[in-house]
């Protein structure tokens, strides 16, 4: 993954930014530098905050990153899973109903969402909703389809 070009924001391109991810996520970005990095060969564009990708362009959307999240620390649009399904997720699988124990009710089909292990809270992916929080835990079924996690190209990104 190689950046095409690279940008410093206006200040209300920033503004829009922490007003969008306030309103979905209830946090605050509050950075110092804000610049975005228009990358070749991937449907994602970043935003450095102070120099660390946490912020992702998802369809042309702002959503955090898995460590922008992390950093975050999100109140809402979170799914939680249990320890069985930590791996899987960690490897870009979508995440099934089995291994939920925990989301968020706000969220509706085709939201972005976080997802994080039960144990430690630890975000470990970025996900799109398949269906509504309210019906995500159950039986069987794969209700968050994998955007970006923990290790692929976006994470690794600038170490």
């Amino acid at each position: 993954m190689r950046a095409k070009s690279r940008h410093h924001l206006r200040s209300d391109e920033v503004r829009a930014i922490e007003e969008r991810l306030a309103e979905r996520l209830g946090v605050d970005l509050a950075g110092e530098t804000y610049e975005r990095v228009d990358l070749e060969g991937t449907e994602f564009d970043l935003v450095l905050v102070d120099g660390d990708p946490e912020i992702c362009y998802v369809d042309g959307d702002p959503f955090p990153t898995v460590r922008g999240a992390n950093r975050l620390d999100p109140e809402r649009r979170i799914v939680t899973v249990d320890a069985g399904a930590v791996s899987f997720v960690s490897d870009g699988a979508d995440v099934m109903r089995p291994g939920i124990v925990a989301a968020d009710e706000a969220i509706t089909e085709g939201d972005l969402v976080l997802v994080a292990e039960e144990t430690h809270s630890k975000v470990l992916a970025v996900g799109r909703a398949l269906i509504d929080g309210s019906e995500m835990a159950g039986d069987s079924g794969r209700v968050v389809g994998s955007v970006h996690h923990v290790g692929d190209d976006l994470y690794e990104f600038g170490v």
